[in-house]
C-alpha cells in the first residue's frame, strides 16, 4: 500500500512537470514570436512613405495609386501589429501588392506568412536569402558552427511562399513606385538594402532602408564562405548611394522616436528625418566594429 502511494505521488509529479513544461514552451514561443515587441505610432516619415512597424522591428509602407509596398514583417507575433497600424493610417492590408523583405532573420522575416495571406501579395527575396524564408529560418549561416540550431522547429517561423528572387541591382516597380535592390552582404548571404525616391511636395528625397551590418557569430565563430569580402563590399556600396532620409530594419539605429518626437516642434514635419550626416556615422560605427573584430582575431 505504501509502494503504490508512492507510485501515485511519483506519477504526480512527472505530470505536474509535464504540466509546466508544456506551458514553459507555450510562453516562451508567445515571447520568441513578439520578441519584445510593442505596438509604435504610425506615421508619415514623407511622401508617399509610411512607418508601419512595432516599437524595435521595423517595417515600411509605400502607397501608390496603383497598389502599396510594404518591406519586412517582424516577427511571427509583430504581423498583427503591422496590418493595425496599416488600417490606423486609412490603408488597407488588401492594397498591398508586394511584400519585400531585408533579410531571412526571425526578427524581419517572422510575420511575411501571415502578412502574405492577408494581403495576396507577391513576396521578392534576394536569392542569398530566399532559401532560407522559404525553409522558416533554417539553414541559417551566420549562426557559424551553431547553424544545426536553426533546423529546430520550435525556433523557426511560418515559412512563406517566396514568389520572385532577385539579384543585386534588381529593380522592384509598383506603378510609380520604384525601388532599387542592394545586396549588402554580411550580416546575411542575401541581406538587401533598398533605396528609392520619394516625392515630397516639390521635392524628390532619396531614401536608403539599410539591411543591417550587425556582425553575426559567424563571422568570430566560424565564416561562410566569403563574409569578409562582402562586408567590405557592403561597405562601399553603402557609402556611394545618395542619401537625405536613412531608415534601417532596426527603429533604433535610425533613432525612430527621436524624430518621430521632433516632428511636433519644427516647421517641417520631414526635416528631422533628412540626415545623411546620421547614416555616414552608421556606417562608419559598424566598420569600426568589423575592423576592430578582425585585428582581435589576427
Amino acid at each position: 500500500m505504501r509502494h503504490l502511494t508512492k507510485r501515485r505521488w511519483m506519477m504526480l509529479l512527472a505530470e505536474v512537470v509535464a504540466i509546466l513544461a508544456v506551458v514553459a514552451v507555450i510562453k516562451w514561443r508567445e515571447a520568441s514570436n513578439n520578441g519584445g515587441q510593442k505596438p509604435a505610432e504610425p506615421f508619415r516619415i514623407a511622401g508617399n512613405l509610411y512607418y508601419v512597424g512595432a516599437n524595435d522591428v521595423t517595417s515600411f509602407l509605400l502607397t501608390g495609386p496603383t497598389g502599396h509596398v510594404l518591406i519586412d514583417g517582424g516577427y511571427p507575433g509583430t504581423a498583427p501589429m503591422i496590418m493595425a497600424s496599416i488600417a490606423k493610417l486609412g490603408f488597407k492590408i488588401t492594397d498591398v501588392k508586394v511584400l519585400l523583405n531585408s533579410h531571412a532573420h526571425f526578427d524581419h522575416a517572422g510575420g511575411l506568412a501571415a502578412l502574405q495571406k492577408a494581403s495576396g501579395a507577391a513576396l521578392w527575396v534576394s536569392e542569398g536569402d530566399a532559401d532560407i524564408v522559404a525553409a522558416g529560418g533554417a539553414g541559417e549561416p551566420g549562426l557559424g558552427p551553431f547553424k544545426f540550431v536553426s533546423y529546430v522547429p520550435l525556433l523557426r517561423y511560418p515559412a512563406p511562399r517566396v514568389d520572385h528572387r532577385f539579384k543585386d541591382g534588381a529593380t522592384i516597380r509598383l506603378g510609380p513606385i520604384e525601388l532599387t535592390a542592394h545586396v549588402t552582404a554580411g550580416h546575411t548571404p542575401g541581406c538587401t538594402s533598398w533605396s528609392f525616391p520619394v516625392r515630397d511636395g516639390d521635392r524628390e528625397l532619396h531614401v536608403v532602408h539599410v539591411c543591417s551590418l550587425t556582425l553575426p557569430l559567424a563571422l568570430s565563430l566560424g565564416e561562410y564562405p566569403g563574409i569578409r569580402a562582402n562586408f567590405e563590399r557592403s561597405f562601399r556600396t553603402l557609402r556611394s548611394l545618395p542619401v537625405d532620409i536613412w531608415v534601417t530594419s532596426h527603429a533604433r539605429d535610425f533613432g525612430r522616436y527621436r524624430k518621430f518626437s521632433e516632428r511636433a516642434h519644427v516647421a517641417d514635419p520631414v526635416a528631422p528625418f533628412i540626415d545623411r550626416d546620421g547614416y555616414l556615422r552608421y556606417i562608419d560605427s559598424a566598420e569600426m566594429r568589423f575592423r576592430r573584430l578582425l585585428a582581435e582575431q589576427q
